[in-house]
């Protein structure tokens, strides 16, 4: 049994990250290419972490305001959608309880959070926007 379940989601956001960091990925015109990972011999949940990395990444692209709070929210809006979406393709092809049930856990956090900054951002007054 894993200690904390923070460990547990550090151990899983390392082990998930390190292969993709590896990756040749040009991010200054935000073209990824087609990782080898992608490719049709690739397991299903292997391309399906692709795939989702490669949208979250995209998304993520936003452009800037100067607004460091808005900013904030709308990049971290699509980083936590990239995070839901991984966690239910372990839904989908995982089979470790403990890990399906983290990923249980990371959708409702994430989708709790994805709302309140989406509400947060729909509130704001012209003037906070110029700030």
């Amino acid at each position: 049994m894993f200690a904390t379940r923070p460990a547990l989601t550090l151990i899983l956001m390392t082990a998930l990250a390190a292969p993709l960091a590896a990756q040749d990925h040009s991010h200054a015109g935000h073209d990824h290419g087609a990782p080898a990972a992608a490719e049709a011999d690739a397991p299903p949940s292997t391309r399906a972490y692709v795939e989702a990395m490669d949208r979250m990444h995209e998304d993520m692209a936003i452009e800037y305001s100067g607004n460091a709070d808005i900013d904030f929210l709308r990049g971290m809006i699509p980083h936590h959608e990239g995070a839901v979406a991984m966690a239910q393709i372990v839904l989908e092809h995982g089979t470790d309880p403990e890990i399906r049930a983290l990923a249980v856990e990371i959708i409702e956090a994430q989708e709790a959070e994805i709302a309140l900054m989406r509400e947060w951002l729909e509130n704001m007054t012209e003037e906070d926007a110029a700030q």
